[in-house]
């Protein structure tokens, strides 16, 4: 599978971005996430949610901010982020995971908020 993000950009603190991730290719998706790596840090979970949409969990920096959600018939995995932090700056990838474990990722996208 073939992950494509966009919608990153500079925003200021408190403003909000929407990124999406376009899936293409063969698929058999359990999950799919995004996560974020920070400037001189690791890449680390932001968001995830099943191939269903029934479930999904949030790191605790981002709860009650930002909203997972999926568009199967499209193909397309988003990430509403709102009230942005500086903290917030980072890459953001998508992931795609098989129930096997196999993961995909896409090349990311960045993300900037200004204080």
């Amino acid at each position: 599978v073939q992950l494509v993000e966009s919608g990153g950009g500079l925003v200021q603190a408190g403003g909000s971005l929407r990124l999406s991730c376009t899936a293409s290719g063969s698929t058999f998706s359990y999950s799919m996430g995004w996560y974020r790596q920070p400037p001189g840090k690791q890449r680390e979970l932001v968001a995830r949610i099943l191939s269903d949409g029934g479930y999904t969990n949030y790191a605790d920096s981002v709860k009650g901010r930002f909203t997972i959600s999926r568009d199967n018939a499209e193909t397309t995995l988003y990430l509403q982020m709102s009230n942005l932090e500086p903290e917030d700056t980072a890459v953001y990838y998508c992931n795609d995971r098989t129930k096997y474990g196999m993961n995909s990722w896409g090349k990311g996208t960045l993300v900037i908020v200004s204080s």
